[in-house]
């Protein structure tokens, strides 16, 4: 998951991004709006840690230019206004949840995995398909007792897959999500087919695997019930 750590506390920013990269998570920051706008505009999150209290630009109106631009990405409001009406305007305007500073970083992450189930319609962090159980939480696959040991990249492909079941997803959507920021240029390169080819060999000792469809030309799909 490519994430944007909008906090103008570069401690704290920080703090974050080393906690949620040690997570698995991809994490760009930035500690003023203006460079705020103008990553939001020019790439595609999966969610934004957006910090209200910002020193030169308004919150609500940079919460608002990432629905209108990059509607794709979820929105946690990180503030230490904690006021009813700030949660209330935050939420109606777009954003997807609200934790009120200061925070312990599990709960962040519980926050950041909950609104994430939400948005791709999943009620919790275990995941089943045909024998395979993929635990979202713990980033780990099982087919039965077996745990199948995937690299870092296979596993990241696979739940955004997962994320995105029954939709295309293109191979610079993988790369965006899986290595942030890249040349538009390489983005279809076969290193992503190259870790399919792995993904796909690991989980077929144990079972078929043709819910994991390749569509010629475009990218991959993850067929599921």
């Amino acid at each position: 998951m490519n994430l944007l750590i909008v906090e103008d506390e570069i401690q704290l920013s920080g703090e974050i991004r080393r906690f949620l990269e040690k997570e698995g998570f991809v994490c760009d920051e930035a500690h003023t709006g203006r460079i705020a706008s103008e990553k939001i505009f020019s790439n595609d999150y999966d969610l934004v840690l957006l910090d209200l209290g910002l020193p030169d630009y308004d919150g609500i109106d940079l919460l608002i230019e990432s629905v209108q631009n990059n509607g794709r990405a979820s929105v946690i409001i990180l503030s230490a206004r904690s006021s009813t009406e700030d949660k209330t305007k935050g939420l109606d305007l777009g954003a997807d949840d609200y934790l009120s500073k200061p925070f312990s970083m599990l709960e962040l992450k519980s926050r950041i995995l909950a609104v994430t189930r939400r948005k791709h319609g999943l009620k919790e962090n275990i995941f089943r398909i045909q024998g395979f159980v993929i635990d979202l939480d713990k980033r780990k696959l099982f087919f039965g007792e077996n745990e199948i040991v995937l690299t870092k990249k296979e596993y990241d492909i696979l739940s955004f897959l997962i994320l995105n079941k029954n939709k295309v997803t293109t191979r610079l959507q993988i790369s965006e999500h899986i290595w942030g920021d890249i040349f538009e240029e390489n983005y279809n390169s076969n290193y992503i087919d190259v870790h399919i080819k792995n993904l796909r060999k690991k989980m077929s000792d144990y079972a078929e695997t043709e819910f994991l469809e390749t569509v010629r030309g475009i990218g991959f799909k993850l067929n599921a019930p």
